[in-house]
């Protein structure tokens, strides 16, 4: 079957993926609200806070900001599928045009790529 990134592809359900996208993207940014303390700077007055202390502090501020970086990340995928949802565009790769596997979408629906554009790599 022949595919074309102006045509919608009837083989997925499109409706079900964005409900799927938008609820992770709510869920996303819940997570994004609720861990904005763990981000912010660490304390080092030394008479308050013990030196053990405080390297425990600043690595799990670390990991907090590591962390945030990712669901960053995450979100911008998601407002990308969202956008080609939008453009009639979803489920195609953005690199060859071809469509993207349903297993592929059904277990990331954020996918941008088919998986042989993904494993080829950004110098494809």
């Amino acid at each position: 079957m022949m595919f074309n990134a102006m045509t919608e592809r009837d083989d997925i359900d499109v409706p079900a993926l964005k409900a799927r996208l938008i609820e992770r993207r709510d869920e996303l940014r819940r997570l994004v609200e609720s861990s904005a303390e763990s981000r912010a700077p660490v304390e080092l007055d030394q008479s308050r806070v013990g030196r053990l202390s405080r390297m425990d502090a600043l690595q799990a501020q670390a990991m907090s900001v590591e962390t945030q970086r990712r669901r960053q990340i995450e979100l911008g995928r998601i407002d990308a599928a969202l956008g080609r949802i939008s453009a009639g565009e979803f489920g195609f790769c953005v690199t060859c045009d071809e469509p993207i596997g349903k297993v592929r979408l059904r277990l990331d629906p954020s996918a941008p790529q088919c998986i042989d554009c993904a494993q080829a790599g950004p110098g494809r």
